[in-house]
């Protein structure tokens, strides 16, 4: 749907009085004002206000006024709201007044990174797997540490107790016009993964960010606490935001060499891009722990690197970053790694030597020269001030909030 006519078309079939119009700030947390149906040609037709002053991030203080264009490609249902008088859901663009786009919003600045790889002929595409936990609440509705079972990677009922749940949430996503690949429980007590197709890199984002939401108001429904953050638990697997990243030629002509380009891209410059695919400072007591990667190198269908090849009979090739977390802004990571492959492309780079071990297990000494991912936020943070990369595609208010303000 593009037009306000089918939108409106829309509205009245599916009985909706309520639209939330959903933007998020620099760190991906999504934020929403909610209008009546009866006000949605006004905000087609001239944005809804905004105070951008109010914003992580947005550094609106002297030009506060901002206003929330919808974009009718992304309106959904919002499935777990009353049945009568609907609410629904639109993405909106971010603009000033005059109408240009405002430059901090992170989904505009993933448009334009679409764009440029699409000027050099190419179309990225990915496909993120992320994890979660379920907490039980108490009986006065507060998150415990409690999980809400004991089971492990892929156990069954009533071991797993979460499948019902992960049902309804599938159920929910459909309804929303997202498609589930697969569910199954993970590796730590109560820890939780969906998998959904992959797609371009805006669609990807918009359904990782509709993704949490869901995940985490149904799991409120039905009287459980979602956790995205990267360790929930101290001794147990971390939560990792997986992402599967393949690289096409508009001309339908794809090639080994631009995946494996657009792979030394992003191993050249992931310590500097490592602060927004790791915002907290949880995020670093993850790595080189449980799968999690701590090294920079790759390798084919081996989970102890920071990328792998999956094997894939279709003959498909994608690779697989495992550093990311659920809490990074999926609208910057992917925009920083497009600009970062595509830099590996333009300048055809070629990727270190694959490592064929395990890095968990393998004698130290075959280590000691392999570069590292940042150790902790501070350094990730260092990296990413010094980046020529980042100060190019990030504005400055933008760094400075990840730097100084951290992810809330």
């Amino acid at each position: 749907m593009q037009s306000y006519r089918e939108i409106r078309e829309f509205i009245e079939e599916n009985d909706v009085e309520f639209i939330r119009l959903a933007y998020f700030d620099v760190f991906g947390t999504q934020k929403n004002i909610a209008i009546m149906s009866g006000e949605l040609e006004r905000a087609m037709k001239y944005g809804i206000s905004i105070d951008g002053a109010a914003i992580a991030g947005f550094d609106a203080d002297i030009r506060s006024d901002l206003f929330l264009r919808p974009d009718p490609s992304t309106i959904s249902i919002v499935p777990w709201r009353p049945a009568d008088g609907r609410v629904c859901r639109m993405f909106c663009d971010i603009v000033y007044p005059d109408g240009t786009p405002f430059e901090r919003d992170t989904r505009y600045m993933l448009k334009k990174a679409i764009q440029e790889a699409r000027s050099r002929g190419v179309e990225v595409k990915f496909g993120p797997e992320v994890e979660f936990y379920v907490f039980r609440r108490d009986d006065r509705g507060r998150r415990t540490d409690e999980p809400i079972d004991q089971a492990g990677y892929m156990d069954v009922d009533p071991l797993d107790a979460g499948e019902n749940l992960r049902r309804d949430i599938c159920y929910a996503l459909v309804e929303m016009g997202i498609t589930p690949e697969s569910s199954h429980h993970e590796q730590g007590p109560g820890q939780m993964e969906i998998d959904f197709r992959y797609g371009d890199p805006l669609t990807a984002a918009d359904n990782t960010s509709t993704f949490k939401w869901a995940v985490r108001s149904i799991c409120a429904a039905d009287g459980y606490a979602a956790d995205f953050s990267p360790k929930p638990i101290a001794d147990k697997p971390g939560n990792g935001m997986h992402l599967n990243i393949s690289v096409h030629r508009i001309d339908g002509e794809d090639r080994k060499a631009d995946l494996d380009a657009f792979m030394a891209g992003i191993l050249k410059h992931i310590r500097e891009i490592t602060l927004f695919l790791n915002p907290s400072e949880q995020s670093y007591w993850r790595f080189g722990r449980m799968e999690a990667p701590r090294y920079i190198s790759w390798s084919g269908q081996n989970r102890s690197q920071l990328i792998r090849v999956p094997a894939d009979p279709s003959g498909r090739r994608r690779i697989e970053l495992r550093s990311p977390d659920p809490l990074a802004n999926p609208y910057l990571a992917f925009t920083l790694l497009i600009y970062a492959g595509l830099e590996g492309m333009v300048q055809n780079m070629t990727p270190p030597q694959s490592i064929e071990a395990n890095l968990y297990k393998e004698d130290p000494a075959l280590m000691r020269g392999l570069e590292q991912l940042p150790a902790s936020r501070q350094e990730a943070m260092q990296c990413a001030m010094e980046s020529e990369l980042v100060k190019r595609h990030v504005p400055g208010s933008c760094l400075e909030a990840y730097a100084y303000e951290g992810k809330k």
